[in-house]
This record gives structure tokens, C-alpha cells and sequence, in this order.
């Protein structure tokens, strides 16, 4: 890593992760292998925050510390790169075991539990389905119907924050944007 960590993929260590690291990955792993519109890719780093955003919308009492761990969902990406969920699929269990490990140890390495309650893995997942509805139809070319047969009726969002968030950032801006989310969830 660039803080100069080295991080064993089979035998993650929390002391190992940072979360300087884990930002500047996430705004340079593109979603959707880098086939979306824009100047810029649609980072993991921007996707983690369209899915914290759309967590806020429909839990709006959600203890921070949960809100941290929605924040955190697609964390390991840092290290193993974004893959399309179909691909993930023929990788199977092997694939699954090491993203666990390392999402275990980055939990740890913030004070989260290293598994995560069902009822917040659920929140994560129907949210992380609601972004990945609005990136389907804003940035990867997909109809309103084929994406919604695909990830379900996302909650509303404003026109602002839609603009906002479905835009493409800048690498070091998605990577400043999450930083501060962190800071101010995990002050």
C-alpha cells in the first residue's frame, strides 16, 4: 500500500489497514469495469457514498457506527479491485472468503464487529441495489425497466443530490469526499 503497509490477502491483519489507503483505492477502482458516461470513472469511493446517502434516506435513525459500516461495504475493493457481480458468481466461495477476510480485519481495524448484524447487512444490501439502480440508468446505458427488473425501485432522490452524486468525481475528489465522510462518522 502506499502508507507503506503490507497487507497478506490470506491472513489480513487490522493493524495493517489505513484508511488513507483504503480512500485513495476506492476513488481509482472504477464501478461497472469503467463503462459508465462522464469525463471521469464512477469510483467505488463515489458509490460508497451514493450508498450511505441512500442508507440515510431510508434508515435515518441508523446509529453512526452502522452508518460507518455501509460507508465501509465495498472497502476490500481497495485491495482486490471491483468485479461485476456475475463474474463474482463463477469465482464462487473462494472469491467470497477472501473479500470477508479482508472486510473482517478492516471492521476490526475501526472498532466494528467483524460480522455484521443481518438486519444492517440487509439495510447495506437494498441500498448498495439502490445505487447500483441509479448508476444503471444515469451512467451505464441501462432502460428504467431492464435496471429496475434487475435491482428492484430505488427511494427517491432530490434532483440535487442526484446531480451530485451520479456525476463522475474526479479521482482526489472522491477520495476527499469519503475521507471526510469517515472522519465525520468515526470522529
Amino acid at each position: 500500500m502506499l502508507s507503506g503497509r503490507r497487507l497478506d490477502l490470506l491472513d489480513p491483519s487490522p493493524l495493517d489497514v489505513e484508511l488513507e489507503d483504503i480512500a485513495h483505492g476506492l476513488a481509482r477502482v472504477a464501478r461497472w469495469n469503467g463503462q459508465t458516461s462522464g469525463d471521469n470513472i464512477f469510483s467505488v469511493a463515489q458509490h460508497s457514498l451514493l450508498v450511505e446517502r441512500l442508507s440515510r434516506r431510508t434508515h435515518p435513525d441508523l446509529d453512526p457506527r452502522w452508518r460507518l459500516c455501509v460507508l465501509l461495504h465495498d472497502a476490500p475493493e481497495y485491495v482486490i479491485g471491483d468485479m461485476i457481480s456475475p463474474f463474482k458468481a463463477v469465482l464462487g466461495g473462494d472469491y467470497k472468503a477472501v473479500e470477508a477476510r479482508l472486510l473482517a480485519a478492516i471492521s476490526l481495524r475501526f472498532s466494528l464487529p467483524p460480522l455484521w448484524p443481518e438486519a444492517l447487512v440487509k439495510i447495506v444490501k437494498t441500498a448498495d441495489r439502490a445505487a447500483a439502480y441509479f448508476e444503471a440508468t444515469r451512467l451505464a446505458g441501462f432502460s428504467a425497466p431492464e435496471a429496475q427488473a434487475f435491482f428492484g425501485r430505488p427511494p427517491r432522490l432530490d434532483a440535487a443530490e442526484e446531480k451530485d452524486y451520479l456525476t463522475p468525481w474526479e479521482a482526489e475528489i472522491a477520495k476527499a469526499r469519503f475521507r471526510k465522510r469517515f472522519e465525520e462518522l468515526n470522529p
